[in-house]
């Protein structure tokens, strides 16, 4: 029987699964984020939050007078999570880059201070990282800055007492803004488990204690651990990703029993993998399906995608594994580390790679022109219920739903298209029809389905 809130009685089971998937759902937590009811439901369960959270997944609960902050294992290169703009833009290289600097001249700052002399300082920063700058005579620099200011003031970091960011950026001459600063949350937001000037590379922010850990008892536990951390964090994890030691973990009756025990929703286990449903649709931080014209195009996509695979057997390719595309993605990243200089002096040599996985296996690929083909299909069927903005551009929009289906690991894209995952099978017999628009002056921004989903 799971050990997993043994302190905690039937009744306020569901209060304390809702304290976990708030938790989850949201590592840093303050007074006013995500909501002002999130941090007395933490503080509630916090002790027994902390004892469940490391022994199930490895994790640490670090708690403030004004602040629960999650401190995550990171078992892999994740994209499909980024910081966002107040406009849902993911945020871009230089939105991190300054991000980071206004985490760095707040640490240093007093309990108030100018958006002007905020900017300064970042500017400051920024003119010795080649490349980067700050030069607020340019409006696209002012934009991406206040960006990274509204994320912090979002989570609590900043909170406005005067004047207004958005004026500053239209006319920085004649507007100001001035922020009160709360220092624990500084302070609790940024938290490396790595001194960053010692790393050659961005996989050294990975956890690797799994292949390192002493012991028969010891290795078993980290990769039960990891295995939880993998279903927990990923949309499906299938076993041909894993190795021969994690495939048995996911296998072992005990983790479904521990996570749908801490977290009140549904482990489930298929030939191929492990998912966990979320079905109070507050633990996941992308829902599919949903509304807004990319995602019920991914979704269309993917019942046309599942059917042409069962009809018509395209010829199936190998996967790049896991591995293999986290290799990749860490190249790409480490492309844009300074690693000279001083640099250079610092960094140490990063750890050795994981077990591989034990097994290459072939899905079937679904080739571009054929993608291509169906989403104007889909154009030429549904397109009156697509949002304006996406109706004269199906190539657009066949990027963005395929990113989507990628991310939920419905597809993986290779060379010339896309490989056709086992999970896709789940959506093969969904149908949609368009219900008629109301009249209405307002120009239409989003779609309108009624959509039946297959299981």
């Amino acid at each position: 029987m799971s050990k997993v809130a043994e302190n905690v009685s039937s009744l306020e089971l569901a209060d304390y699964q809702r304290a976990v998937r708030m938790l989850l759902s949201n590592p840093l937590i303050t007074d006013a984020y995500p909501n002002r009811a999130a941090l007395p439901l933490i503080r509630r369960w916090a002790d027994q939050l902390r004892a469940d959270l490391h022994e199930v997944l490895g994790y640490r609960l670090v708690t403030t007078a004004n602040t629960a902050r999650l401190l995550r294992v990171q078992d892999e290169l994740d994209v499909t999570r980024p910081a966002r703009t107040k406009t849902d833009r993911p945020f871009d290289r230089r939105r991190y880059a300054y991000l980071v600097l206004t985490l760095a001249a707040l640490g240093r700052s007093g309990t108030q201070i100018a958006l002007s002399e905020l900017a300064e300082a970042v500017g400051a920063d920024a003119a010795r990282i080649d490349g980067l700058g700050l030069d607020t005579e340019r409006k696209p620099d002012r934009d991406a800055f206040v960006d990274a200011v509204a994320w912090l003031a979002e989570r609590g970091a900043l909170a406005l007492a005067d004047g207004s960011a958005a004026d500053w950026v239209n006319n920085p001459d004649r507007a100001e803004a001035l922020y009160d600063i709360d220092r624990e949350v500084v302070f609790a937001i940024y938290r490396p488990s790595r001194v960053l000037q010692h790393m050659r590379s961005v996989t050294g922010l990975l956890d690797f204690d799994y292949g390192f850990a002493q012991g028969r008892h010891r290795v078993r536990e980290a990769a039960s651990r990891r295995a939880r951390r993998l279903v927990l964090e990923r949309p499906v994890v299938y076993y041909a990703d894993a190795s021969e030691s994690l495939r048995g973990q996911l296998r072992h009756p005990g983790l479904i029993e521990d996570l749908e025990r801490l977290t009140g929703q549904t482990v489930e286990r298929r030939a191929e993998g492990v998912a966990l449903i979320d079905a109070s649709g507050r633990l996941s931080d992308l829902r599919f399906p949903s509304g807004g014209t990319p995602s019920q195009a991914a979704l269309l996509l993917s019942a046309r995608i599942a059917a042409y695979v069962t009809n018509s057997k395209p010829p199936a390719l190998p996967a790049p594994t896991a591995a293999e595309r986290d290799m990749a993605l860490a190249a790409r990243i480490d492309a844009g580390l300074p690693v000279k200089g001083v640099m250079d002096q610092l960094t140490e040599a990063g750890p050795a790679e994981r077990e591989a996985a034990a097994e290459t296996v072939a899905y079937p690929f679904v080739t571009d022109a054929w993608l291509r083909t169906a989403m104007k299909q889909l154009m030429n069927t549904y397109g009156m219920a697509f949002a304006v903005a996406w109706r004269g551009d199906p190539d657009r929009l066949l990027r963005e739903a395929l990113n989507l289906l990628a991310s939920l690991r419905l597809v993986v894209r290779v060379e010339g298209g896309v490989l056709a995952l086992p999970l896709l099978a789940r959506y093969r017999g969904t149908t949609a029809e368009v219900k008629p628009r109301a009249r209405r002056a307002e120009p239409q921004t989003d779609t309108l389905f009624n959509v039946k989903e297959a299981q």
